[in-house]
């Protein structure tokens, strides 16, 4: 799974066209038997194949349900022809930790292969069933619900002679590219490069590396020359370094590197070296032979010159920008080819601009601050960040394997001391051996110390079980936290601030909730009685357990005061899980005007009502009705953005004031 470094504070958010109005069926369906000649105790296996839309993935069935996503779920039709051999087996699913369920999920991208044994007790061979699976999207922020039945036969004793299955696959994706997340890579590590020429070991060489090209050339066009290729031999080398990761290594070995405890536990180790290297405890240099013989090579001029000269830059400046380079490969571990070379390439065009722009316009040496005892600052400053962003690590072994070392306060309490002292050091109240004497304090370092308390204080009240929504994604889930004064209050407040109902007395409310301390319904037919009694428009929230979007607008958009505000006491709730898997009694049983089934529970309910009346079978899906049922605004999707779902709501309130609707249903 790809790492989120939320300190670059950018936030996109991507809306697609097809969010309304469209059934979607992201993964494609294919069911076939491995032989293609079937005799009486032949075991085979019936393998089942999907295409699956890029940006879109499917939840496989190796993981603990109880974490969140719901499991592919194959039903089996019993017959005397066949039995099966164990349960049906993902081959090849991707594995990582995801922050919001707080555990590690098994997914499909691109395509998705399960694979059936059973054993030929008869011909002719008949094996026929049913399964159910969710798709989500990070990129639309949607999930469905799909379903799928198959039925294959061997009538002779040749050739599987009939399948039917409800959607064929076509040709399989071949590649997914996540332009987005190439992006925020590339940004992330040109940043990393651009912070890594002030470093000790990189700036005092800018202006050494200008006047080698400036003195040793026959004129200043052929120096100029030369200081572009090694501008692109740096660039070169670096890229070089993530192409070798990116074929070598693997996207099965990228997933190792996210989500196994070793390696997590290892680049913490790495993170706290380099760490106390930056605070000069030690010093981490290459082998003496290897920079040796690259300055050797230099002597020999001309452009071969140029890249040894570039080479020995590379291996000199690996102290300090070698913890840069591992956050930068780490980050774009996520299984994409593409990553980690985007990331270096990232990385090298910002290293390597300084040493061609200074060849190029050798008068701008002139107005460079001088090196000295502030680059040191600069390397501090850096060890206390790679003293926190080593802590992710150690995070997500401990989240993963349930070792309950660093439970969300512990996480924070840690983060908020290690900022605090890098204020304080950046104050001048705290010295390391190699520092200088600080005899005042800039303007540049105080606006840093202001930045960096300011910081301290906003994780203070997370302590406390605040939500810290910009850290949202990067410290463990709020459900690790022991102490949460919202929860307290709430448990021993009885939800006074709720006007709709008790909890207890809604249908399904001893297993299914609201977040927030809201009551609301989760029958439809009951939560319009309410609306009607209560004489309030409803607000229909088209939801799942597996919904990781769902938990993402509860938590970002849900939770705003002025939302939580209208959802509290303008509106009666009635959330609609569609993936739940409770058993109705039969009089309660419906057949569908979609596609003609009987649905018996109340998830397949649920969701045969909104795509009964809206064509749409994505979730999150918000709709505001009247006390009659009908619409009274456009419904909404996934949009993280809390100050568009108050205009949505505050639109509902004043058209249902208005006796006004709109047309939204199908039927």
């Amino acid at each position: 799974m790809k790492l989120k470094f939320t300190f670059l504070a950018i936030i996109v958010v991507m809306f697609s066209e097809f969010s309304f109005g469209q059934v979607l069926q992201p993964a494609k369906w294919k069911v076939e038997f491995s032989n293609k000649e079937v005799k009486v105790g032949d075991q085979l296996d019936v393998v089942f194949k999907a295409a699956i839309d890029k940006t879109w993935h499917v939840y496989s069935n190796d993981f603990d349900p109880e974490l969140g996503p719901v499991l592919i779920k194959f039903d089996f039709t019993e017959n005397s022809s066949y039995e099966r051999i164990g349960e049906v087996k993902p081959i090849n699913a991707h594995k990582h930790h995801d922050e919001i369920w707080g555990g590690e999920v098994s997914y499909f991208e691109n395509e998705a292969e399960m694979r059936q044994s059973i054993l030929v007790k008869e011909l002719p061979l008949h094996v026929k069933g049913t399964f159910e699976y969710q798709t989500c999207s990070d990129a639309t922020g949607q999930c469905v619900m799909g379903d799928d039945n198959f039925d294959l036969q061997v009538k002779g004793g040749a050739v599987a002679v009939t399948q039917k299955v409800k959607a064929e696959a076509p040709a399989p994706v071949k590649e997914s590219k996540d332009k987005k997340g190439l992006w925020a890579v590339f940004i992330f590590a040109f940043l990393g490069g651009l912070a890594a020429i002030f470093t000790p070991c990189v700036f005092p060489m800018i202006p050494m590396t200008v006047s080698f090209f400036m003195h040793s050339s026959e004129n200043k066009a052929k120096g100029r020359m030369q200081a572009f290729f090694y501008g692109f031999s740096i660039i070169a080398i670096y890229t070089f370094i993530g192409t070798l990761l990116a074929v070598v290594m693997g996207p099965g070995f990228a997933n190792f590197l996210s989500t196994h405890w070793v390696p997590n536990v290892f680049f913490f180790l790495i993170f706290m070296v380099f760490a106390a290297s930056f605070f000069g405890m030690f010093e981490i240099t290459m082998p003496s032979w290897m920079v040796n013989k690259s300055v050797s090579n230099e002597d020999k001029g001309g452009l071969l010159g140029a890249f040894f000269m570039a080479f020995t830059l590379v291996l000199v400046s690996f102290s300090c920008t070698g913890p840069i380079v591992g956050a930068i490969l780490v980050a774009s571990a996520g299984g994409e080819v593409l990553m980690p070379i985007v990331g270096m390439l990232g990385f090298s065009i910002a290293f390597a601009m300084p040493f061609t722009l200074f060849a190029i316009f050798p008068g701008w040496l002139n107005k460079m601050p001088k090196s000295g005892g502030w680059l040191n600052s600069v390397k501090v400053v850096l060890g206390f960040i790679e003293l926190a962003l080593g802590l992710k690590f150690l995070s997500i072994a401990d989240q993963t394997y349930h070792w309950g070392i660093l439970d969300r306060e512990i996480y924070l309490a840690v983060w908020i001391v290690v900022f605090a002292l890098l204020g304080l050091y950046l104050l001048g109240k705290l010295k390391f051996s190699h520092d200088s004497e600080l005899k005042f304090v800039s303007v540049p370092r105080l606006l840093m110390a202001v930045a960096t308390f300011s910081f301290v204080v906003y994780m203070i009240p997370g302590m406390f079980g605040a939500p810290l929504k910009a850290l949202s994604g990067y410290i463990p889930p709020q459900a690790t936290q022991d102490f949460d004064i919202n929860q307290i209050v709430r448990n021993n407040a009885g939800n006074s601030g709720a006007v709709h109902q008790e909890a207890h007395t809604a249908m399904y409310s001893d297993f299914l909730h609201l977040p927030h301390g809201l009551n609301g319904y989760f029958d439809y037919k009951e939560g319009m009685d309410a609306a009607k009694k209560q004489n309030k428009p409803v607000f229909m929230d088209f939801t799942g357990h597996g919904c990781v979007n769902c938990r993402e607008m509860e938590a970002n958009v849900w939770s705003d005061p002025q939302v939580l505000k209208r959802l509290r006491e303008d509106y009666v709730v009635i959330a609609m899980y569609v993936d739940d898997k409770t058993k109705l009694p039969k009089e309660e049983w419906i057949v569908s005007s979609y596609d003609g089934k009987k649905k018996k529970t109340l998830g397949k309910k649920n969701a045969d009502f909104q795509i009964s009346n809206y064509n749409i079978n994505a979730q999150p899906y918000y709709c505001l009705l009247n006390s009659d049922g009908e619409d009274i605004a456009s419904p909404r999707a996934y949009d993280l953005d809390a100050g568009k779902f108050v205009e949505f709501l505050d639109e509902g309130i004043k058209n249902f004031k208005q006796k006004k609707t709109v047309a939204v249903r199908v039927n």
